[in-house]
C-alpha cells in the first residue's frame, strides 16, 4: 500500500514504471502514458501504484510538466490520459474537434488553492481583491495590509501550469472573461507547488498559492473572502465541496473520445470509492457522488 505522503518531485517530470516482471514482448502487456499537471502528479502516482497491484499486466508511466504539457500531449496523441488542473481553452477545444475526436473531460477530484505565507507573518486573512492587488503588484508592502514593513515577495507557478492559469483568471482577473490583469513583473515564477511551499517556509516576506495537498505546518494558510464583509474561509475538504471557499477548482482526466479498454478501467478506478479514498488520503478533495 502507499503512504499518505509521497516524496514530492523537485523537477517538472516524475516517471514511475512498475510491473516490469513480465517480459516486455508479452502481447498482453500494456503501458499507459499519463502526462500533465504537476499538482496531480503524486495523485496519479498513487492511483497508478494501486491499479497496477491489481492489474499486473498493465504498466503506467506518470509524467508531470504542467497541465499545458498534458493537454498538448493528448491533442497530439502522445499520451493516453492527460491530467489537468484547469479547463480546456476555446482554441484547444476547437483543435480537438477539428480532428474529429473531441476531448472527454472527467472530473476525478477537487482542489482548494491555499494562499500561504510565513508563520511569522501577522496577516491572517485577505479578500480576493487584496490578493489581486498583491499579485499584480499594486500593493507591494505588507504594512499596507496590516503586516510588517516588508516588501512583498510574490510567488507564482510558471505560465505552463494549470494552477497559474486558474489563479490568473479567477483571482487576478476576478473571473472576468475580458480581464487584462497580469502577474507583477517582479513575481518569481516557480516550477512547482513544492518550490513555492519551501520558499514561503524561509521568507517572511513571501506569499504564494499551492494545492491543498502541499500544505504543511511550516506555512500559514490565510482565510480568504470575496469581500471585506466576509466570511473569511480556509481551504478544506468541506469548504471546497460546499463551495464556500472562493478558490477551489476541479481536477480532470482528459482522453481523446470516450475512454476505452485499460484507459476506461483506470478512469473508472480513479473515480471509484477506492480511488476517491486515495484522493482524500493525499489531502485533495473527493468528488461528491
Amino acid at each position: 500500500m502507499f503512504s499518505k505522503k509521497f516524496g514530492v518531485c523537485s523537477v517538472a517530470s516524475f516517471l514511475i514504471f512498475l510491473g516490469f516482471s513480465l517480459p516486455a514482448s508479452s502481447a498482453d502487456h500494456r503501458t499507459l502514458q499519463i502526462k500533465g499537471s504537476d499538482t496531480m502528479v503524486n495523485l496519479g502516482q498513487a492511483w497508478a501504484e494501486e491499479f497496477m497491484n491489481a492489474h499486473p499486466d498493465v504498466s503506467i508511466a506518470v509524467t508531470g510538466g504542467g497541465s499545458g504539457t498534458g493537454i498538448a500531449a493528448i491533442l497530439s496523441g502522445t499520451c493516453d490520459i492527460a491530467q489537468s488542473s484547469r479547463d480546456l481553452k476555446e482554441q484547444e477545444l476547437s483543435k480537438a474537434k477539428a480532428t474529429g475526436k473531441p476531448v472527454t473531460q472527467t472530473v476525478v477530484g477537487l482542489d482548494g488553492l491555499a494562499v500561504v505565507v510565513h508563520p511569522n507573518n501577522p496577516v491572517s486573512q485577505l479578500t480576493t481583491d487584496q490578493l489581486s492587488d498583491i499579485f499584480t503588484g499594486k500593493v507591494t508592502n505588507w504594512k499596507a495590509l496590516g503586516g510588517k514593513n516588508l516588501p512583498i515577495l510574490v510567488l507564482s507557478r510558471e505560465r505552463n501550469s494549470g494552477t497559474h492559469v486558474y489563479f490568473l483568471e479567477h483571482v487576478l482577473r476576478r473571473g472576468k472573461a475580458d480581464g487584462k490583469e497580469e502577474f507583477s513583473t517582479s513575481a518569481l515564477m516557480m516550477p512547482s507547488s513544492q518550490a513555492i511551499a519551501q520558499e514561503v517556509e524561509t521568507s517572511e516576506a513571501g506569499i504564494g498559492y499551492i494545492g491543498l495537498g502541499y500544505v504543511t505546518p511550516r506555512q500559514k494558510v490565510l482565510g480568504i473572502a470575496q469581500s471585506s464583509a466576509g466570511p473569511f474561509v480556509h481551504p478544506s475538504i468541506e469548504t471546497a465541496q460546499n463551495g464556500t471557499y472562493p478558490i477551489a477548482r476541479a481536477l480532470y482526466f482528459l482522453t481523446r473520445g470516450e475512454p476505452e479498454g485499460e484507459v476506461k478501467d483506470f478512469v473508472d478506478f480513479a473515480t471509484s470509492e477506492q480511488g476517491q479514498e486515495i484522493v482524500q488520503m493525499l489531502d485533495f478533495v473527493p468528488v461528491k457522488k
